[in-house]
């Protein structure tokens, strides 16, 4: 079967037809072309004409006239829509017309520094100019870096290696900051929290090393369909942009579809498991070859439907080899190698973590199914992208789970299809961030007297440093004298640089993967089941201070789960109002967690087999946080019994933890809920809402403005629910929150909001 007959096949299948709650068929796009600038070099015309590219899509033409007169510019257009010649075209340009001008491109993961590379020496091997381009990462072998560093004309790198690898060394780079006339930031929608907040530093340091050797680049970023990309992209660079979103690309048909799995207990809300309808309509696309990605929420994900995925290829005796799973902790050399099996059409089939979300070559694939809500609209349409990257037609289909989150958006399609209202939010003067790069800054350039790094607390910090003595102050200069290395110190994507390995103890201890600090001792106990590229390992041991995982290779029909405990407490109060019966604030808390113990988890059922303990010490993280203080005595008031106000106010911190995201286009796990039934701060019954890294990246004050859209979609929901008494779909299952978790969940939203 083709991909048009299995498409004709959902229409006609009962159960099909019953669990799909929107079709949605995007017409196909004639392109819009405009003429070449006129300021573009006659050499690079006629290269593109020999590729058949006698005009430029209207966004290129647009993006190129405003680059070359020298202003920075925020391209937005969809995947796929040429964005790449947007920046290409007028840096080649300008060394063509200077030859002593240099430019940087900054990518956020390495294999699409790679990939942008092999674009670029077609361009310039084509256009037979003497034009360097290098990578610059961690993988460039040693004796190839000083001729990068003296002679290259584009140097691509990623964040993570400008702040730790060029910036600190920017005598060696003297020719590169001398002459810089372009910064390129593409994907700069990836930038946001806590990844931005650092990149935005990371700027400022850049900048100021610039300013130092008398050069002033012009910034060019590229970005998915956000709701401020023009106000995100200053935030990161502190400078004005012209915005560039007039689309001209042409596109092919494109079948999205909004699946819901049946409901199986109406009265319970539960529905069929997500993952499994995910595996189901997998298998009808791969098995009839028809190229598919399949993209997961989390790595165990990743690993739960590669081992469905390639079960069902043995029981219908077609290659396993030809589906493969792709996720973070993968190491580089097998993710290039699936990377090319796909371009190649080896791979069939790919299961992915957003790591493939972002536009690494990967060829042309036919379906895209996304098993979950990916968090926000600018991720979805990425994913969805990665089908269709040419005018035929292609399926992206998004798989709900019964997480209200993605209940929402299943059932609001206009909500989905409209004009995204997500916003990117970065908070670069959040205080341990800021403090970081502050150090990494003085370390490349003593600060003067009177600069300015962001804040205009610049001084009281840098007096800070000096009484830890970490700089030296003499002659209006502020000088590193500490001993350490502080761009080592700082993880631009992570509270803490410290990553765990994992070991195969059946295989003489090779590394078969990493990961983060804070999310060890939730997948990285002893006795946990460790999933990796289909393969089953048991943790053996967990050597927390020597950052290892010991694992041995096993075989068994389930997976573990850790279950982790949390407290609250509040240090500073920054806002307070009063708000309808109650307090709405923000400030500064203090979150300690522990991981206590896990469950194990059959395959397939998905029922709960056992449990065990897990002994690892608490972790403890100040942040920030948005909170709700209710009346003291709203139990009485609305007719609840104390355990009722419980169960109520939990079913309320589920529902708002699930809704949030909604507004700041962050992670589900970038935020938490706390509920208290009598905080021990201001003993009302208080809902806390924190962003779940240390100091916090301004999600939670961004909701602290928008509290009252945030109630009012909590009690839609609520409202639309078909369950009786709560269900994973709105508040939480009953025997979570109660008999009347869900009843008296909405009636603490209507005392909120005045009704």
């Amino acid at each position: 079967m083709n991909l048009l007959q299995i498409l004709d096949e959902f229409r006609q299948n009962e159960y099909l037809k019953n669990c799909i709650s929107h079709w949605e068929v995007i017409h196909p796009k004639e392109a819009i072309y405009s003429e070449f600038p006129s300021s573009v070099n006659p050499r690079i015309k006629s290269v593109l004409e020999k590729r058949g590219i006698n005009q430029l899509y209207s966004h290129q033409a647009s993006a190129i006239e405003n680059i070359l007169s020298g202003k920075n510019v925020t391209i937005v257009t969809p995947t796929a829509s040429g964005k790449t010649l947007c920046y290409n075209l007028p840096v080649v340009n300008r060394i063509l017309e200077k030859p002593e001008s240099r430019a940087l491109y900054l990518f956020p993961t390495k294999a699409l520094s790679q990939d942008q590379v092999a674009e670029l020496h077609h361009l310039v091997t084509d256009l037979d100019a003497d034009i360097k381009t290098y990578t610059f990462d961690g993988d460039t072998p040693r004796s190839a870096r000083h001729a990068i560093r003296t002679a290259g004309h584009i140097v691509v790198t990623n964040p993570d290696m400008l702040h730790s690898g060029i910036l600190p060394h920017h005598t060696r780079w003297i020719k590169l900051f001398e002459n810089l006339q372009f910064v390129v930031i593409d994907e700069i929608h990836h930038y946001r929290g806590v990844f931005g907040s650092h990149l935005a530093n990371v700027i400022r340091r850049l900048k100021r090393i610039c300013k130092f050797y008398g050069s002033n680049p012009q910034f060019i970023c590229c970005s998915a369909t956000i709701a401020n990309p023009s106000e995100l992209t200053r935030k990161i660079i502190e400078e004005d942009t012209v915005l560039v979103d007039n689309n001209g690309a042409p596109s092919g048909e494109k079948h999205f579809i909004l699946y819901n799995p049946p409901v199986i207990n109406k009265e319970l809300g539960i529905r069929k498991s997500y993952i499994n309808e995910t595996q189901r309509l997998a298998e009808r696309f791969l098995s009839n070859d028809i190229q598919t990605i399949i993209f997961a929420r989390s790595r165990l994900r990743v690993e739960i439907l590669l081992t469905y995925l390639q079960e069902a290829m043995r029981r219908a005796k077609k290659p396993v080899d030809t589906l493969r799973g792709y996720r973070g902790g993968y190491l580089p050399l097998q993710r290039r190698e699936i990377e090319k099996g796909l371009r190649e059409g080896k791979i069939r089939g790919v299961i992915s973590t957003n790591a493939l979300e972002l536009g690494i070559d990967i060829g042309q694939l036919d379906v895209s199914i996304l098993a979950g809500y990916p968090g926000n609209i600018a991720s979805t349409w990425q994913q969805a992208g990665r089908a269709g990257r040419r005018t035929d037609v292609s399926v992206a289909i998004l798989v709900a789970n019964s997480s209200p989150l993605d209940q929402f958006i299943i059932h609001h399609p206009d909500y989905f299809f409209s004009q995204t209202p997500e916003s990117g939010i970065v908070d670069p003067n959040n205080l341990i961030i800021l403090v970081s790069h502050i150090k990494c800054a003085a370390f490349e350039l003593p600060f003067t007297d009177g600069e300015i790094f962001g804040v205009n607390a610049t001084e009281k910090i840098l007096v800070h440093l000096e009484e830890q003595r970490i700089l030296h102050h003499v002659n209006g200069k502020w000088h590193w004298t500490a001993e350490v290395y502080p761009a080592e110190q700082v993880s631009l994507r992570s509270a803490t640089p410290d990553n765990f390995v994992i070991l195969d103890s059946t295989d003489k201890n090779k590394v078969i993967g990493e990961m983060d600090y804070f999310s060890a001792p939730v997948f990285l106990y002893q006795d946990a089941i460790y999933l990796h590229g289909g393969d089953q390992y048991q943790i053996e041991e967990l050597d927390w201070d020597g950052k290892k995982a010991y694992a041995k290779e096993v075989e068994v029909d389930y997976y573990t789960d850790a279950i982790t405990k949390t407290d609250l407490k509040v240090l500073e109060v920054t806002q307070r109002t009063e708000r309808s019966g109650g307090y709405r604030a923000h400030g500064e808390v203090s979150v300690t967690t522990l991981t206590t113990m896990y469950k194990k988890i059959k395959f397939n059922t998905h029922e709960n087999i056992g449990f065990g303990k897990i002994n690892l010490p608490e972790q403890t993280m100040h942040t920030t946080a948005f909170w709700f203080e209710f009346p003291g005595d709203i139990a009485l008031r609305l007719g609840l019994s104390p355990d009722d106000l419980g169960g109520s106010l939990k079913a309320l911190a589920n529902l708002l933890r699930h809704v949030a995201p909604l507004w700041v286009m962050c992670d589900p796990k970038d935020i938490r809920t706390f509920p208290q039934v009598k905080s021990p701060f201001s003993d009302h019954p208080t809902i806390y809402i924190y962003d779940n890294y240390p100091g916090g990246v301004g999600f939670s004050e961004k909701l602290f403005h928008l509290s009252q859209e945030l109630w009012k979609a909590c009690g839609e929901m609520i409202q639309a629910c078909e369950c009786s008494d709560g269900c994973p779909s709105c508040v939480g299952p009953k025997m979570e929150v109660g008999e009347r978790g869900k009843e008296g969940a909405l009636k603490l939203i209507k005392w909120v909001i005045g009704l």
